[in-house]
């Protein structure tokens, strides 16, 4: 496959991630002070810091980065899965 060639991983192939790592999760909605919320709830007990990272050109939507230090991979697919579910966010990358 031509993407595996170039470095792009396939489905059934994982990324090396050493633990703990660090961690940002973009996150994407309407409302900031609502993004910040589902974040710090998503997070916890783990401290986050989260920072503005885009606007669109109307102002509609924004995305706010979260970066904080993952001791694990359940602890990382968790946070995801909490952000992805929370009815403010409309993608977590």
């Amino acid at each position: 496959m031509i993407l595996e060639k170039k470095g792009i991983f396939s489905d059934k192939e994982k990324p090396e991630i050493n633990y703990p790592c660090v961690w940002v999760y973009k996150v994407i909605g309407e409302d900031c002070s609502l993004l910040k919320e589902e974040i710090v709830r998503a997070c916890a007990p783990h401290d986050v810091t989260i920072t503005h990272s885009h606007s669109s050109s109307k102002g509609k939507y924004h995305s706010l980065n979260a970066e904080l230090t993952v001791p694990d991979e359940q602890v990382r697919l968790g946070i995801y899965k909490q952000l992805k579910s929370a009815d403010a966010v409309k993608f977590v990358l």
